[in-house]
């Protein structure tokens, strides 16, 4: 019981933070309004252990390499714990099957904000269309790169933009296949639902 407690626990906490490094990775990705009050928490927040990995992996090509570096060790080291937590001890488990489980949950979790972002913005453009509330226009930003060259593919049609049918197609699919992954590295085996 208690080493459910203790995982349900870890989970939270380390889903959170990585939230915010992705979050902070994808804003930098879609160039999105680095002075707006959210972008600055994620900054905030980030820091202090972004700033450590940014001295070892520097950015490049407008991809912050350090963000998602800092993700994926922070995805192992929960990964590790939770495992350590089940077992009651040091688990055994190759270095590499953690780098690879702590890879596949950080492409989980970033498909999984492109699609709750997604639903976001179609949500937000029926209840409040036009509005200038800092999250909604950061939301906005985060999935124009992915709605963009589907909504050239897919014009809007009668004033109604089908493209966040698509894209949510395309992220499911993804998703599937990133499920489908974890398994056939064990990832499933941990009994996390990850």
């Amino acid at each position: 019981m208690l080493a459910d407690i203790l995982i349900t626990i870890l989970l939270i906490a380390s889903t959170f933070y990585l939230t915010v490094v992705l979050l902070r990775f994808l804003l930098q990705l879609a160039r999105a309004d680095f002075y707006n009050p959210i972008s600055q928490f994620a900054v905030k927040i980030t820091n202090p252990l972004l700033r450590p990995v940014r001295k070892i992996v520097p950015g490049w090509g407008g991809i912050d390499g350090a963000s998602l570096v800092l993700a994926v060790i922070i995805q192992a080291i929960t990964f590790f714990l939770i495992l350590v937590a089940q077992n009651g001890g040091l688990p055994a488990i190759g270095a590499l099957t953690l780098l690879t489980w702590a890879v596949l949950g950080v492409l989980s979790l970033i498909v999984k904000i492109y699609f709750w972002s997604v639903i976001a913005v179609v949500i937000v453009s029926w209840i409040a269309p036009g509005s200038s509330h800092p999250a909604i226009q950061l939301v906005a930003q985060i999935t124009e790169p992915i709605m963009r060259p589907v909504r050239n593919v897919i014009p809007s049609m009668g004033g109604l933009d089908f493209s966040p049918i698509a894209v949510f197609i395309i992220l499911q699919v993804i998703m599937v296949m990133i499920d489908h992954m974890k398994l056939a590295v064990g990832l499933g085996a941990i009994g996390l639902g990850l």
